[in-house]
């Protein structure tokens, strides 16, 4: 099997129902502007890339959106969106899910942003 090279890159692909409000969400736990403009926008923090697409009639309590953030700090991650004012909840958007032991083996939690994508945090 050939090697990768380091630049390889797969990035998931989420909606925004407005990207004033995605980018702030997101904006709070530290993700930035890498590029934006009125039919795409991607905001990075640290290795993490995630790019939105507009989905302006997007009804998040039917969106099966999702994506895993593995990170070699899941607690951080987890503490810097705490720390934005997501509350952890068992329902409504966006929400937080603590960090635990998970049955299939790795230490994980949930976020559910605003337009109901579900982000894994899984420590690598």
């Amino acid at each position: 099997m050939a090697s990768t090279p380091a630049h390889d890159l797969a990035v998931p692909n989420l909606p925004s129902q407005d990207f004033d409000v995605t980018e702030a969400f997101y904006g709070g736990f530290g993700f930035e502007r890498m590029f934006r403009d009125q039919g795409w926008m991607i905001l990075t923090r640290a290795g993490l890339q995630l790019e939105f697409f507009p989905a302006p009639g997007l009804d998040p309590f039917s969106s099966s959106f999702m994506c895993c953030l593995r990170v070699a700090d899941v607690d951080e991650l987890y503490e810097a969106i705490l720390r934005s004012g997501v509350p952890v909840s068992t329902a409504g958007m966006p929400r937080l899910h603590p960090v635990r032991m998970q049955t299939w083996g790795l230490r994980a939690g949930y976020l559910v942003d605003p337009d109901g994508t579900q982000l894994t945090l899984i420590e690598r």
